[in-house]
């Protein structure tokens, strides 16, 4: 249980890079905290950045014995706020709502319906057409040439509808390509046009309040890590993606908490390239320019406030490697 008048939020995915993100994101807040994590392994820095540890087990999500792990670390610790760091976590906790807060904890969840929504890309992609917003042209093809007569020239994307990041994501080339990744490929998948250019690619943090408002976000222009997470963001003021996407995307979908969006420009044209209903790999990095998600959802879910206007300093980050050692006499 907490000591005095310490908040008690329970982070998930803590051995990933979002939950160690919104980890970092608490300490910074200079609140009285009180952080557990929560990850399937022990193996990582994760387990050392807080101050109470919970091996998550490997029964299935919809087994009783899931069931009452959730209910013991919720009872034990006395969590008042679950903040989600994994996609996985996020669709477990929307979909047992009801039954987790029944225990006495608050969710830093997106509305129920921007999650469903965003779930599949292809589906999504229907949707923002549906609303007149400019959509990526894509496909599902039968063939090579049927894709090429209808997508143009390559390389083309084929992308699968769930999941986030970059993860399943490849460059096709040719037809030989094609029938060799369409076949690897796990699950229903689409091919997309690739629109822009590396240079012109945006993550762009927002703090939705739901009925349409959100809190002023954070523009980063970004250069991608192999495994599809920001390397390199640079605060960056846009007003096409403000005036043009954001604000139109906002009015339309309504986000609640922090929401990731992510745009490639073409021109005047912002492509929407996939909306994240939650915490994103690059919250930490907002964090560091004033933009600090974590402790903006402290004050909506749990507190009942509109977070405060951050003040946004201007500048460029870059993630890197580095040692995080642990004695033997120090281990958990």
């Amino acid at each position: 249980m907490s000591a005095g008048n310490e908040i008690v939020v329970l982070v998930t995915g803590v051995g990933a890079i979002i939950g160690l993100g919104i980890v970092r994101s608490l300490r910074a807040s200079g609140r009285a905290l009180r952080v557990v994590g929560v990850d399937r392994s022990a193996g990582s820095p994760g387990p050392y950045m807080v101050d109470a540890f919970e091996l998550k087990p490997t029964d299935p999500e919809d087994s009783p014995e899931y069931l009452a792990f959730w209910q013991a670390i919720i009872c034990r610790h006395g969590i008042q706020l679950v903040m989600p760091g994994l996609e996985v976590d996020m669709l477990f906790l929307d979909k047992n709502r009801g039954w987790v807060e029944s225990l006495g904890a608050r969710l830093a969840l997106n509305s129920p319906e921007l999650i469903q929504q965003t779930a599949n890309k292809w589906d999504f992609g229907n949707t923002l057409a549906k609303i007149g917003y400019p959509v990526i042209p894509s496909m599902r093809p039968a063939t090579w040439g049927e894709a090429i007569d209808k997508l143009g020239a390559p390389p083309l994307l084929l992308k699968p509808l769930h999941g986030n990041g970059s993860r399943g994501i490849v460059k096709l080339q040719d037809e030989q390509d094609f029938e060799y990744w369409r076949n690897k490929a796990s699950g229903d998948w689409m091919l997309q046009r690739i629109v822009g250019n590396t240079d012109e690619e945006y993550t762009v943090g927002v703090f939705g309040l739901g009925g349409g408002e959100f809190i002023s976000p954070l523009i980063f222009r970004r250069r991608l890590s192999a495994s599809g997470n920001t390397q390199e963001a640079e605060v960056v003021s846009n007003h096409l993606i403000m005036e043009r996407a954001v604000e139109r995307l906002c009015k339309n979908f309504c986000p609640v908490g922090p929401t990731n969006m992510q745009f490639r420009m073409e021109g005047d044209t912002p492509y929407l390239l996939e909306i994240n209903p939650r915490f994103s790999s690059s919250n930490s990095l907002r964090t560091a320019f004033g933009y600090n998600e974590a402790t903006m959802a402290i004050d909506f879910y749990l507190l009942k406030k509109t977070p405060e206007m951050p003040s946004i300093r201007k500048g460029i980050a870059w993630r890197y490697s580095e040692d995080f050692v642990i004695h033997a006499s120090d281990t958990v």
